[in-house]
């Protein structure tokens, strides 16, 4: 049981930067970003069309 703290913050730094790391995908986007809320608001995305790689 001594390493569950350390297990827990490498996972939760690993699910951090996998979200990071897939947040430009449209399916991390529509899926999970929009519908979490994030301090009081919800992920909106304010890139213009010209600078989608999409």
């Amino acid at each position: 049981m001594t390493w569950a703290p350390s297990a827990i913050f490498w996972g939760a730094a690993a699910g951090i930067y996998g979200l990071y790391f897939l947040s430009v995908t449209p399916l991390v986007k529509r899926e999970f970003l929009v519908k979490v809320p994030v301090i009081g608001s919800y992920y909106e995305d304010k890139t213009p069309a010209s600078d989608k790689p999409f």
